[in-house]
């Protein structure tokens, strides 16, 4: 094929696509052109409602006027700064703005490009952290069973997804896990469970077996998304937080998902009332228009490195496109839209319609569980024996033929839908799925 020539835009054989049965895509591709405020519009013209803001996060909905036109005066004015030894202003302000919606006790933020990249810049902030202080015995990390920290060595080995881990050798040393918190007589609980805290106590088990000493952090997720919704049981979170700050161990909430107001507050940690030492974020920062991601530190691990001479670098460790000038104009057009429009609470005021709508789904064909939180939910279906996952891969397609995009971790359908949404779209949303469902085998 000469130089100059490329493939015909029907020609889907070269990109190898992520997290993604190519083969069948490739044989039914499902095409999206363009997308305005809720909607997708299909290549085949039809409108398809967004019930997963994206991927968890187009929370201001699509296309935004304010953050298109960022964007755009952003690349003509200064497109690329380099983050080592430089900086440029829209870095600062982008920072001291995520500081002042963070929880109190927050300071500092640290860039990278995405949520796996946040979750790695943490794990390495965690040991470098007590190596700095002169505890470099610290360098154990603990992660939780079904728990997804993005796609890198560090995150895949703390996180506790069997099929982001079985391929890919021995990954991270020194890694210890803690039980998940999905537990069967939480089924069809609305918001978060009453059973369950006392597994944050296993984590004193972790410590019996390990010795305090070596343990850097610990990383969870306030509720975690990509394995299917699950939410922290009542006083589970609070509990956390009590034994490792007993033991000296750094806790890093992985608010990839969780931030920017999908549970009603900027972030979890304010909802659900703990302030960790680190928080990762992405996602929703940019409103998924640019990559981008950053990790939330406290003073007190900021300043930990703040030693010696003043001509040395502290942290060997960044990105090349770390602070881009123009997801920093994405970011902050993001925070503009969403203060003005009151999106970062707008979860609280939608919850109880979006619970009830949900649960309505309870009595439908295969329906073993639903459980919500915010302006995010999860229906669990029956899986078919010897076909773990079809079933709610086969839903996913006949609701998006049906107009809707849903999505699906193993036999769960994950819906987390942009925060503009409104009830009219939440009852369209939930009863298209809802007559999918009925017509499922």
């Amino acid at each position: 094929m000469p130089l100059d020539r490329k493939p015909a835009p029907n020609d889907l054989r070269a990109f190898w696509m992520p997290f993604t049965a190519n083969r069948q895509f490739k044989s039914a591709p499902r095409m999206l052109v363009s997308s305005k405020d809720m909607h997708y519009t299909a290549a085949d013209g039809r409108q398809i409602l967004d019930g997963t803001a994206g991927l968890w996060c187009c929370n201001a909905g699509h296309c935004r006027p304010r953050i298109t036109e960022a964007v755009q005066a952003q690349v003509g004015e200064l497109d690329y700064a380099p983050a080592f030894q430089m900086g440029h202003p829209l870095a600062f302000e982008l920072a001291n703005r995520i500081v002042d919606i963070a929880p109190e006790g927050m300071e500092h933020v640290f860039y990278c490009n995405s949520g796996s990249e946040a979750v790695d810049t943490a794990l390495k902030i965690a040991l470098a952290y007590h190596r700095a202080r002169g505890d470099s015995a610290r360098t154990r990390l603990i992660g939780r069973e079904r728990g997804y920290h993005g796609v890198g060595f560090g995150g895949i080995s703390v996180g506790g997804i069997v099929n982001n881990r079985r391929h890919f050798g021995t990954l991270l040393a020194g890694v210890d896990h803690l039980p998940h918190t999905h537990l069967p007589e939480n089924r069809m609980t609305k918001g978060q469970p009453e059973h369950g805290a006392h597994l944050a106590d296993e984590l004193e088990r972790v410590v019996a077996l390990h010795g305090a000493e070596t343990i850097a952090a610990v990383i969870v997720e306030p509720m975690a998304g990509s394995t299917g919704v699950l939410m922290p049981p009542k006083g589970y979170l609070q509990r956390l937080r009590e034994i490792t700050r007993k033991h000296g161990i750094l806790l890093i909430f992985d608010e990839v998902i969780t931030g920017f107001g999908r549970l009603g507050s900027p972030f979890a940690a304010q909802h659900f009332g703990v302030v960790p030492d680190m928080i990762t974020c992405a996602k929703g920062l940019t409103n998924g228009v640019i990559p981008m991601g950053a990790v939330l530190t406290s003073a007190a691990i900021h300043d930990a490195f703040m030693q010696g001479p003043d001509h040395l670098i502290e942290l060997f460790h960044g990105y090349t496109y770390s602070g881009n000038p123009v997801s920093c104009a994405a970011a902050i057009a993001t925070l503009d839209t969403y203060a003005e429009e009151g999106l970062l609470t707008r979860a609280a005021q939608l919850e109880t319609y979006w619970q009830e709508a949900l649960h309505g789904l309870r009595d439908h064909p295969n329906v073993v569980d639903i459980r919500n939180m915010g302006l995010i939910g999860a229906v669990e279906l029956a899986s078919i024996e010897g076909q773990p996952g079809k079933r709610a891969f086969d839903i996913f397609v006949k609701a998006f033929e049906a107009g809707i995009l849903i999505r699906v971790t193993g036999d769960i359908i994950a819906m987390s839908p942009p925060l503009i949404i409104s009830e009219a779209q939440i009852d369209q949303l939930i009863g298209t799925l809802g007559d999918v469902l009925k017509t499922a085998a």
